[in-house]
C-alpha cells in the first residue's frame, strides 16, 4: 500500500474532483448527515475555497486513489494571542477506514499548523462518532474545557436564512 498526502492546488482540477468526491462520500454518511452536497456546493466550492485566506485541504491517496480528506481553516485563538487550525471537515473512505490515514492526516495537519505559528489544531466531533473520537483521543486531542466544575465546552450553531 502506498500512500501520499497532497495539500490540495484548488486550481488542479484532478485534486478538485478528488476533494469533491471524497467530501461528496462523507456528506452521503449518517456522520456526514447522510445526504448529498447540493449542486451549487459542487459547482462553487473549490473557487470559495481558494478564496479563503488560511483555507489548505489535504487528501490522502492510497494506491493513487482518493481515500481521505481534511479541510483546515486558519483561526486566532483571543486567551493564546495567536493562530489556530480548526479541522471543518474530516473524512475517510469506508474502504480505507482501519488503515490509519486518520493519524497520518493530522500529523500532516500538526506539521502545517506548526510551520504556521499556531498554538493548538481544534474539530470538533459527533457525540456518537466514537470512532473517530477513538482516533482524536490517539492522536492526543481532548475535550475542551476551562474549569472542570463547568465542564466541557459544546458546539452550537444557528443557522441564517438565505
Amino acid at each position: 500500500m502506498t500512500t501520499e498526502l497532497v495539500v490540495v492546488d484548488y486550481q488542479d482540477a484532478r485534486q478538485g474532483a478528488d476533494l469533491l468526491e471524497v467530501l461528496s462520500a462523507y456528506a452521503c454518511d449518517i456522520m456526514g448527515g447522510g445526504q448529498d452536497l447540493p449542486k451549487q456546493v459542487k459547482d462553487n466550492l473549490l473557487l470559495a475555497l481558494a478564496q479563503q485566506p488560511g483555507a489548505f485541504s489535504v487528501l490522502a491517496y492510497v494506491n493513487g486513489e482518493p481515500a481521505a480528506l481534511a479541510n483546515c481553516f486558519e483561526g486566532f485563538s483571543t486567551f493564546a494571542c495567536a493562530k489556530l487550525i480548526n479541522i471543518h471537515d474530516f473524512a475517510v473512505m469506508a474502504k480505507f477506514r482501519g488503515q490509519q490515514l486518520s493519524q497520518t492526516l493530522l500529523d500532516k495537519i500538526e506539521s502545517i499548523a506548526k510551520q504556521r505559528g499556531c498554538c493548538k489544531v481544534t474539530l470538533e466531533v459527533l457525540q456518537g462518532n466514537t470512532t473517530a473520537q477513538n482516533a482524536y483521543r490517539k492522536f492526543g486531542f481532548a475535550g475542551y474545557e476551562l474549569d472542570g466544575q463547568m465542564g466541557h465546552a459544546l458546539f452550537w450553531q444557528k443557522k441564517l436564512s438565505d
